[in-house]
Order: C-alpha cells, then sequence, then structure tokens
C-alpha cells in the first residue's frame, strides 16, 4: 500500500512537468482564477472523474459529489456548490451524471444499507415504490437497476429545479445556464443523456410555460 501512495506522488510530478513541458505558462494561467462552464454534479463512486471520460482539463468542470449522485435540498455543502457555480461563476451548464453498475442504487434498491448511508439513500428506496410496477415489469434485475439510475438521476434534475438558487434564477430571468441529466455506461464508457420531462414539470409549475 505504501508504494502504491508513492506512485500518486511520483505521477503527479511525471504530469507537472510534462504539462509544463508542452506548455510553459499552463500552470501560471491555471493559478490566476477559474471560469469554469460546467458544473457538475456526480457519484463519489471511484471509476466516475468526468474530466477522465469528457477529456477536460483542469479549471472547465466544477465539481460536486457525493453517494449516488443525490441532489439534496437540505444539504448545505452541496446549495453553497450550486450557489457559487450559479451566482458567481456564471457556469453555462449543470449536468446531473448517474452511472449504470451504481453501487449506491443497488443497496438502497435491496434495502441493504445501514447507518448514514442508508439515511442518505433513502430517496431512492422512495423512488423503488413509486416506480414498483414499472421496475418490477423489467425481468433481468441488472436492467432493473439501470433503469433505476436513470430514474434516480431524472428525480435528482426535478430536486435541482426545486432549489431556491435555480427557482430564483428562473423568476428573474437570470437563468444563463442550461440543466442535463447524464447516465454513464461504465461498461462502454460511453454518456447518455436523458431525455427529461419538461412538459410534466411545467404542469407541476415546477418551471415556467416559456422555459425552453
Amino acid at each position: 500500500m505504501a508504494k502504491i501512495y508513492k506512485d500518486l506522488i511520483e505521477n503527479n510530478k511525471i504530469w507537472a512537468h510534462q504539462k509544463q513541458t508542452l506548455e510553459p505558462e499552463y500552470f501560471e494561467k491555471l493559478s490566476h482564477s477559474q471560469n469554469p462552464p460546467f458544473l457538475y454534479i456526480g457519484c463519489s463512486d471511484s471509476r466516475m472523474p468526468l474530466d477522465t471520460y469528457t477529456s477536460t482539463e483542469p479549471g472547465e468542470l466544477f465539481v460536486h459529489r457525493n453517494i449516488a449522485n443525490q441532489v439534496s435540498l437540505t444539504d448545505i455543502n452541496f446549495l453553497s456548490v450550486l450557489e457559487y457555480a450559479v451566482n458567481v461563476l456564471k457556469v453555462k451548464h449543470i449536468i446531473v451524471c448517474g452511472h449504470y453498475r451504481c453501487g449506491g442504487i443497488a443497496a438502497a434498491y435491496h434495502g441493504k444499507v445501514k447507518g448514514l448511508v442508508g439515511n442518505w439513500t433513502n430517496p431512492i428506496r422512495d423512488l423503488v415504490l413509486d416506480y414498483n410496477q414499472e421496475l418490477s415489469s423489467i425481468a433481468d434485475l441488472d436492467e432493473r437497476l439501470d433503469k433505476l439510475s436513470e430514474l434516480n438521476v431524472i428525480q435528482q434534475v426535478e430536486n435541482l429545479f426545486k432549489t431556491n438558487i435555480v427557482q430564483h434564477a428562473l423568476l428573474k430571468c437570470q437563468a444563463t445556464f442550461q440543466i442535463h441529466g447524464w447516465v454513464l455506461d461504465l461498461k462502454t464508457g460511453l454518456i447518455k443523456e436523458l431525455e427529461l420531462p419538461i412538459e410534466q414539470w411545467k404542469k407541476k409549475g415546477l418551471l415556467p410555460e416559456d422555459f425552453a
């Protein structure tokens, strides 16, 4: 384990040297400020570094990650990140990204999570109950869990629209950003953009009628 840890430091030295060789001013420019066009809300899973999958560089993604990519309306950490991204960084896109084969999704589905993690994933258990008929109609368990991952992302995007931060931006016509729901397939490395029920949310009063 000590060798693995030391490799992290050595790999950093190699990477930094390569970057500076290719672009001598790279780190000087990076140190001045950040102006990321994207806010990424994703899962804490170690297989989910979105910069790797999208070939983005440091400074391009503002990131918030937690177990099963939850958008919690009572999470001060998340709300602080969102407020800063929207009001200060002025991001152009907000992305909620889940993934197939998510351990948090599977554990919540099977009801095997206890303690703080159990409390954290309770909203996913609610989704299982809300969509029980649809999920039960899927015979293959892996496909069923993949569907739950998609439903979870859509629910988190809906939660995002419910935040005072996004609602304020919409009401004041200051929403200069777009919101997206993604699921990453770990078996292929490809991202699937989900279709969001915008018209349904408009009928619920969550979005203004002229929202596009």
